[in-house]
């Protein structure tokens, strides 16, 4: 095998959300009126459009996700030596952008350039010095000396462009056909009421947002490795490289911590708004303590410790990706247990509301045990606030996350994240020519990943909210 798998906490908590996401798609469309509500969603070019571009994050996050320890080449004269391998562990995505990986500057370049973007003293052929700006190793190196580098990048895009409509044409025929097949009607009719955006669901602004994602990837997969897109950082990294590494500690940070804040803030909110008494007071009394420390603070002090651990016990991992991967799910675990009181105080006032309405009394008349009218009654009553809390605090859990690693207390030097490069950023911003590149790549890629999460959230609102009707 020229490769061992390397399964880590983070991708396996990952690959249990996946799996939980398909069992609720089971779910859902076993039961109309959750259908009805995700209809909506569909039925808003908003949700379509967010939901194309969250799914292209997801899909560069899972492939990130898929880690391997490569094989060695064998020992020479020892053909039947066991199998070494690696001690680096790289992912599926690594190796799809291995140019980008592999092809390393000496240092700051700016995107498209074809020489460092510092001078260098340089000896010349006929004698003497000079200060001039090195050309790059791998950036532009097809083109001649002379060639301009504007027409060539027109030339890539144009060719881009190209492949960007022809997958943007097989989508529109694949789902065409789909809604042909569900509306029992023509092909033709089914492309038509697409492009006039009168089908059932937004197919036309998905197909617009995926025409545009389509584009992008194939421009990059064009130009990447010809250019350095993004410019390279300090270490001559391509900056590109280190933006889509990103995304899978953004997803890791969004998700898992709601999966570990989840249990706290249903269980105890529930509990305190339907048993009330002393059991409310105990749970208001938690987490209005854990309110009046401050989060930073909290945080900080949870994750120094956690390091500590870490650093005194070395033996518990065999790689640097697995020291790193325990950071970043304790990370995890620290802000999931320091952030579940918002959604606990929010699901404590809808069940104060709920145990007083009719249906739940005629069940506590009926003999019905406080478990089953939890379980039966309560907890599918305030599902909806669950989701759409955990839809909307997936945007401050990514935005938390760069603002702890710019204070040093988030995730491990190691790690690839929008907040370390962040926090790279602010000794560039300082040099002069000031290199603005990556933070730029940093903010970009992070704001479309937020925004995105906020119009899903408000559309996802709007339709589970019973009082919008």
């Amino acid at each position: 095998m020229h490769f061992q798998p390397v399964l880590l906490w983070t991708d396996l908590l990952l690959f249990v959300l996946v799996a939980c996401a398909l069992l609720m798609a089971l779910h859902v469309r076993r039961h109309e009126p959750l259908r009805a509500a995700w209809r909506k969603v569909g039925q808003r070019p908003v949700g379509m459009a967010a939901a194309t571009v969250l799914l292209a994050f997801v899909v560069i996050g899972m492939l990130d996700s898929l880690h391997y320890r490569p094989l060695l080449p064998a020992v020479e004269g020892r053909a039947d030596s066991a199998p070494v391998y690696g001690s680096e562990v790289l992912s599926v995505l690594d190796t799809v952008l291995a140019p980008l990986r592999l092809n390393n500057e000496k240092t700051y370049s700016a995107p498209f350039a074809r020489t460092l973007y510092q001078r260098e003293t340089v000896e010349l052929a006929e004698g003497g010095q000079a200060r001039i700006h090195p050309p790059l190793q791998y950036g532009g190196v097809h083109l001649q000396p002379d060639e301009p580098v504007a027409p060539d990048v027109a030339r890539q895009l144009i060719a881009a462009v190209g492949q960007a409509v022809l997958v943007l044409m097989l989508l529109f025929a694949l789902v065409s056909i789909g809604v042909a097949r569900t509306q029992g009607r023509g092909l033709r009719h089914a492309a038509a009421d697409i492009l006039a955006g009168r089908s059932t669901l937004a197919w036309r602004a998905a197909l617009i947002s995926a025409g545009l994602v389509a584009l992008l990837i194939s421009a990059a997969i064009t130009l990447a490795p010809l250019y350095h897109v993004l410019g390279t950082d300090k270490v001559g990294q391509d900056v590109l490289y280190l933006s889509l590494k990103s995304v899978r500690t953004a997803l890791v940070i969004g998700t898992i911590t709601t999966l570990v804040m989840l249990p706290f803030a249903v269980a105890l909110g529930i509990a305190a708004g339907y048993l009330g008494g002393w059991v409310d007071d105990a749970i208001q009394y938690l987490y209005t303590v854990l309110n009046a420390i401050p989060g930073v603070l909290l945080i900080a002090a949870a994750v120094l410790m956690m390091q500590v651990v870490i650093d005194t016990n070395p033996h518990w991992f065999e790689t640097a990706a697995e020291r790193s991967d325990a950071r970043l799910l304790a990370l995890c675990f620290i802000l999931g247990i320091t952030s579940w009181t918002g959604l606990c105080r929010l699901l404590r006032g809808e069940t104060l509301k709920l145990r007083e309405l009719e249906y739940v009394q005629a069940a506590r008349a009926f003999g019905a045990s406080t478990p089953t009218i939890l379980r039966r009654h309560i907890l599918p009553n305030v599902m909806h606030i669950v989701l759409i809390a955990l839809v909307m605090d997936f945007s401050g859990l990514v935005l938390a996350e760069a603002v702890l690693s710019y204070v040093g207390i988030g995730v491990d030097p190691t790690t690839i994240s929008f907040g370390t490069m962040i926090n790279m950023a602010r000794a560039e911003l300082a040099r002069e020519p000031m290199v603005w590149w990556s933070l730029s790549a940093a903010f970009a890629f992070m704001f479309v990943l937020v925004l995105a999460a906020n119009l899903f959230a408000d559309v996802v609102r709007d339709a589970f909210d019973p009082r919008r009707g």
